[in-house]
C-alpha cells in the first residue's frame, strides 16, 4: 500500500486498486505467497474519513461494497495473504488485518476499531475481526475503540507473532518462504476449503472435506508428495 503520506488509507480509488491486484495475482500460478505491507509510519488507518464527510447513503453503500470485495478477494485467492504490520492497523485497517490468512507485526504495532469514538461504529470491521478473535475480547475492541498491544493481539489470536521491527520483514520472509515449498496447487485447495468449512456444522464440515481431500489426494501433486516422502526425496511439484 502506497499511500504512506495518508497512513495507508482505504480510499474507494486505493481498495479498487488493491482488488484489481489481488485479483490478478490470484490468476497467476507463478506466484506461490503474498505479503500485504504499508508503505511510510503505518499499516492501515481505515477508511479515509475526508472522503467520507456529508455525502449520500448511496455513497456509503457503494463504498462498503467496494471494501468488502477488496476483503473477501483477499480470501478467495489460492494464495496465502500474510499481512506485515508496523505502526497502527485502526477501524478497517484492523479489518485488513483479520481479513489476510496470516500476519506478523512489529512488537511496538497498535491494533484498533475506534470508530465508536467518532460516532461510527466499526460494523463491518467486526465482521472480520470477530471471526479471527473470541467475542468478548471483539466486543471490548469494538465498544470501548481501545487499541491492543502486538503482545495483545497475538494472545487474542489477531496476529501469529510479534517481533522487533528490525526483524519484520525477515520473519515474515522466512514465513512466505516455508509456505512457498509445498505444492501451491495443494495450498490453494487447503485454502478454499479452510474458509468454506470453517463457519459449517461439524457434521457438515466433514462432509464437505471428505470429498476435498478426496480429490485432493488423486492429484499430481499429492501422488508425487506421498511417492517423495517415502523415497525420502525433494518433491517436485506439478501444480495440480
Amino acid at each position: 500500500m502506497n499511500r504512506g503520506n495518508k497512513r495507508n488509507a482505504l480510499s474507494q480509488h486505493h481498495m479498487e486498486e488493491l482488488t484489481d491486484c489481488f485479483t490478478a495475482i490470484g490468476k497467476n500460478k507463478h506466484i506461490s505467497v503474498v505479503v500485504l505491507r504499508g508503505s511510510g509510519p503505518a499499516f492501515c488507518a481505515g477508511h479515509d474519513l475526508k472522503e467520507m464527510q456529508n455525502e449520500s447513503p448511496q455513497f456509503y453503500q457503494n463504498l462498503f461494497d467496494t471494501c468488502i470485495k477488496m476483503m473477501e478477494t483477499i480470501q478467495s485467492i489460492p494464495q496465502p495473504v500474510i499481512a506485515e504490520v508496523h505502526g497502527i492497523a485502526t477501524a478497517a485497517g484492523c479489518q485488513l488485518v483479520a481479513t489476510c490468512d496470516l500476519a506478523v507485526a512489529a512488537d511496538d504495532s497498535k491494533f484498533a476499531t475506534p470508530g465508536v469514538k467518532i460516532g461510527l461504529f466499526c460494523s463491518t470491521p467486526m465482521v472480520a475481526l470477530s471471526r479471527a478473535v473470541g467475542r468478548k475480547k471483539a466486543l471490548e475492541m469494538l465498544l470501548t475503540g481501545e487499541a491492543l498491544s502486538a503482545e495483545e493481539a497475538v494472545q487474542a489470536g489477531l496476529i501469529n507473532k510479534a517481533v522487533p521491527f528490525e526483524q519484520l520483514q525477515h520473519e515474515t520472509n522466512v514465513l512466505a518462504q516455508k509456505i512457498s515449498e509445498a505444492s501451491a496447487y495443494t495450498i490453494g485447495v487447503g485454502k478454499q476449503a479452510f474458509y468454506q468449512q470453517i463457519e459449517m456444522p461439524q457434521n457438515h464440515a466433514y462432509a464437505y472435506t471428505k470429498q476435498v481431500m478426496s480429490m485432493n489426494a488423486s492429484s499430481n501433486d499429492a501422488n508425487e508428495g506421498m511417492c517423495a516422502f517415502l523415497e525420502k526425496r525433494k518433491p517436485e511439484w506439478k501444480g495440480c
